[in-house]
């Protein structure tokens, strides 16, 4: 696991469900290709994985570029 996890909203959130964009939100993404910056713990990967559809998550450091998919 990374330090830290650099996440950037890929997508709109028009047509979302408002608990999908509750998320997007705490994860403070407002606007499509803005990125913020999250220490990796569980509860923020709980969070990219609700949203893993919406977004695009690179560990910090590391240079590696991952999508969450969830299964």
């Amino acid at each position: 696991m990374a330090d830290r996890l650099k996440i950037t909203l890929r997508r709109s959130l028009i047509g979302q469900k408002p608990k999908t964009r509750a998320t997007v939100r705490s994860l403070g993404l407002k606007k499509i290709h803005q990125t913020v910056s999250h220490p990796d713990t569980p509860a923020v990967r709980g969070m990219i994985h609700k949203v893993a559809h919406l977004v695009e998550v690179e560990e910090e450091g590391s240079g590696k570029t991952r999508s969450i998919h969830h299964e």
